[in-house]
């Protein structure tokens, strides 16, 4: 079992910038962030793989957001910049045992306990 473990979030007026760190047991074939508003489905932030160290984020990120790795603690982090009341939302870790890069919550098979982002307007 893969244990997934976040830091760094909290609160923040719009424009201002956080940085979430998810750290993992073990490396497994790619390591993503995902968030959650109230009333909303989970969705794809971002996701980075090992083997071919793939950085992916979606389009509608438009650059505020990267993930990047942690080689040292078999992680990814998530630098945040130009935050919007909109992104309020509990942000996850997870992991993908094997396999290519997803960007479905189904794909993912490990997951952490979240770690909540709130942006003041």
């Amino acid at each position: 079992q893969v244990q997934l473990v976040e830091f760094g979030g909290g609160w923040v007026q719009t424009g201002g910038s956080l940085r979430l760190d998810c750290t993992a047991s073990e490396r497994t074939s790619s390591i993503a962030w995902f968030r959650q508003a109230p009333g909303k489905d989970r969705e794809f932030v971002g996701v980075i793989t090992w083997a071919s160290l793939i950085r992916y984020t979606p389009n509608w990120v438009k650059g505020r957001f990267t993930v990047s790795r942690d080689d040292a603690n078999n992680g990814i982090i998530l630098q945040m910049n130009n935050l919007q009341p909109e992104d309020t939302a509990k942000y996850y870790c997870a992991a993908r045992k094997a396999g290519g890069l997803r960007v479905q919550r189904e794909d993912y098979d490990y997951w952490g306990q979240g770690t909540q982002v709130t942006v003041s307007s």
